[in-house]
């Protein structure tokens, strides 16, 4: 694989507030990212922002809290709160990540009446005083993948500081203390982690979260490494029936936003794809109401902008940020790298 260009910084006027875009979680939901790209202490094999490069082991605050919470209650002062499901904490990489966390939380709950969630990979939840600056979160949105140690590695592919017994204890411990909503997050993918076997340990270890809700997913954007296939139907009718009562299968949704005739319509368009890979019929679709002099305009700022790329997977075109690491098509990386 040859190294890429280093990636374009976001421009100044979308640093940290996206959307709203329908989210197949939450609804109608404004995206809040506290990260750079991609700032992750995982390397999962099917993350749609690309491969981790290099994984961080530590927390900064990346920006000041102040700066984000400005930019924050400009965007709700600008939407109709009845017209919001959700203000969600999504980064590009893992959120928990920034050490400003807990005050950022806090003033976004100040800010609005808006439930907030948090979607995390979780792993930081095993530390004591980051579960207390979570808590005030009305949801929070954790990833438990696989059942087993030996998964845990080949899936998620953490920093090395990172046990999967640390993860689980974590998860445990939080749910003990945690007044809210837990949307486990279960991610499938084809020969992998959705066997019979590796499905019952999963579903023994999410037994011991004690999970609201969980979450089945497909990774239907492009992944991280190229041999990532969806879990057949059969293994997704399994995993629903070993998950639970309390398990869902998340189907993929055409609709994420819509855009008007506005000066910003380019630049909304771009800030979501910086975060959430979209199909070109979901842009096609976000681009529905707009003129068509204004809809060839968007196209063709998007197809010379700095910040997004255009990619291929299985076929199918994805417009993607450019900062994300995917192989080169045909590469040969193997599925235990």
């Amino acid at each position: 694989m040859k190294e890429l260009d280093e990636p374009a910084a976001r421009p100044e006027s979308w640093k940290h507030v996206f959307g709203p875009v329908v989210s197949r979680r939450l609804g109608m939901s404004l995206g809040i990212d506290p990260v750079p790209p991609k700032s992750c202490n995982w390397n999962c094999v099917y993350c749609q922002l690309g491969r981790t490069t290099p994984l961080m082991g530590h927390r900064e605050e990346f920006v000041p809290t102040r700066e984000i919470l400005s930019e924050v209650e400009d965007r709700l002062a600008s939407l109709d709160p009845e017209g919001l499901d959700w203000v969600t904490i999504v980064g590009s990489g893992e959120p928990l990540l920034n050490s400003g966390i807990g005050a950022l939380i806090r003033g976004i709950k100040e800010a609005t009446r808006v439930p907030l969630a948090v979607i995390t990979n979780g792993s930081l939840l095993s530390q004591p005083e980051i579960r207390e600056q979570v808590a005030p979160a009305d949801a929070v949105l954790p990833t438990l993948d696989v059942g087993s140690a030996g998964l845990f590695r080949r899936v998620n592919r953490p920093h090395p500081g990172i046990s999967y017994q640390e993860h689980l204890q974590g998860l445990v411990d939080f749910r003990k203390m945690y007044p809210g909503k837990i949307f486990l997050e279960v991610m499938l993918v084809r020969g992998i982690n959705d066997s019979g076997e590796d499905l019952r340990l999963t579903a023994e270890r999410a037994a011991e979260i004690r999970p609201d809700e969980i979450h089945i997913s497909l990774p239907d954007r492009p992944p991280a490494e190229p041999w990532v296939v969806p879990a057949g139907e059969e293994a997704v009718a399994r995993a629903s029936r070993l998950l639970g009562r309390t398990s869902r299968v998340l189907c993929p949704g055409e609709t994420v936003l819509t855009l008007k005739d506005s000066e910003d319509a380019l630049e909304r368009l771009v800030s979501v794809i910086g975060r959430h890979p979209l199909k070109e019929a979901q842009v096609m679709g976000a681009l529905a109401s707009v003129s068509p002099e204004k809809k060839a305009a968007i196209l063709e700022g998007l197809g010379s902008s700095e910040y997004v790329k255009r990619v291929c997977r299985l076929g199918e075109y994805f417009w993607v940020s450019n900062s994300a690491r995917f192989p080169e098509e045909g590469s040969s990386n193997h599925k235990d790298d």
